[in-house]
């Protein structure tokens, strides 16, 4: 199932477009983006938010070329936590959640650095995860 919500200016949340898709593959979800240009969408996106699927990041880049790409954090972080060891999930968490919720990007780089310093000598391959 493909499914894009869109948010206003004012943070209002609406469902734009939903469909199946074959496997979240670029050409379904190139399909999805250029139905919502064909139903009126005249203003590209500002900002997309996604998890991993690379279809979708694919047939972004080709509709909506100028649109800024972010990863969701929820997904972001689920994959860092799928890498650790339990035990250090509610660190781990809690250090992730220094980063997004930083109010500079600087501070949001230290943090991010930090959790490198913290975690990546014993665990790259969380670190690593995106």
């Amino acid at each position: 199932m493909l499914v894009i919500i869109g948010a206003d200016e004012y943070g209002e949340k609406d469902v734009l477009a939903i469909m199946d898709g074959f496997r979240e593959n670029a050409d379904s979800w190139r399909d999805l983006l250029k139905g919502l240009k064909k139903r009126g969408l005249t203003v590209p996106p500002e900002l997309a938010v996604g998890d991993g699927a690379l279809g979708f990041w694919t047939a972004l880049r080709d509709v909506f070329p100028d649109t800024r790409e972010q990863r969701c954090w929820v997904h972001k972080t689920s994959n860092v936590l799928g890498a650790l060891p339990k035990s250090l999930h509610d660190k781990a968490k809690a250090d992730l959640q220094d980063i997004w919720m930083a109010e500079t990007r600087k501070e949001a780089n230290a943090a991010f650095d930090l959790f490198v310093e913290t975690y990546g000598v014993k665990y790259e391959k969380a670190v690593a995860k995106r």
